[in-house]
């Protein structure tokens, strides 16, 4: 049997995509990991600690790799081409990884948090949980926007470029295609092997130098 944090990780992310993430209470997901609410308690702070932690660990890895690639400092390299510090992939490359991972992610993440959006009383609640344990929806945007910055610095994309524009761009229209693939009997969407690459090359005909 697994341990009973992972039990817990597996019957939050289960029970948060398929009855969403306004039901999903800590007892039921305790009742549903096979252990009491109290033990769900001596490993996450709460619901909201408990949801950030789903995100991270249970679902596509967007926020670890936009951190990884904000941090990292501006240095030599022209146009679109390899980074000379040892980073061989280029802004295009990049941006893929980004974009193919924020589709995934979002895609995966829209039936978790629509039910919030009908109960307003308890998506503030849960806002507010988010906010205080530092997270929450903009922090993505923010490490794009600071990884564009950094590239922008180092020269490989235009010197007039809009790092928190195209951050926004990019992000929406991951999300923009979640909602797309969640509305019953909508429009078909490419596969996100087709559609990251394809929006890419889209966004840097204003970012290439």
């Amino acid at each position: 049997m697994k341990p009973a944090r992972a039990r817990i990780l597996d019957a939050a992310a289960e029970l948060m995509a398929t009855i969403g993430l306004a039901r999903a209470t800590t007892k039921e997901i305790a009742r549903a990991a096979g252990c009491s609410e109290a033990a769900l308690y001596k490993y996450f702070a709460g619901k909201e600690d408990l949801f950030l932690h789903v995100l991270d660990e249970r679902l596509p890895r967007l926020g670890p790799l936009l951190s990884e690639l904000a941090k990292r400092p501006a240095d030599g390299g022209t146009g679109g081409g390899a980074r000379a510090g040892g980073d061989a992939r280029s802004v295009e490359e990049n941006l893929t990884e980004v974009v193919r991972q924020a589709a995934l992610f979002y895609e995966a993440t829209f039936a978790i948090a629509a039910s919030l959006f009908a109960e307003p009383a308890l998506l503030r609640r849960h806002a507010e949980g988010v906010r205080a344990l530092g997270a929450g929806p903009h922090i993505p945007l923010r490490s794009l926007a600071a990884y564009l910055r950094n590239e922008r610095e180092a020269g490989r994309i235009r010197p007039d470029a809009d790092p928190d524009a195209a951050a926004t761009l990019l992000l929406g229209a991951c999300q923009q295609r979640a909602f797309l693939r969640s509305f019953p009997d909508g429009e078909p969407v490419a596969p996100v092997e087709e559609f990251a690459p394809a929006l890419v090359r889209a966004a840097l005909l204003g970012l290439a130098p």
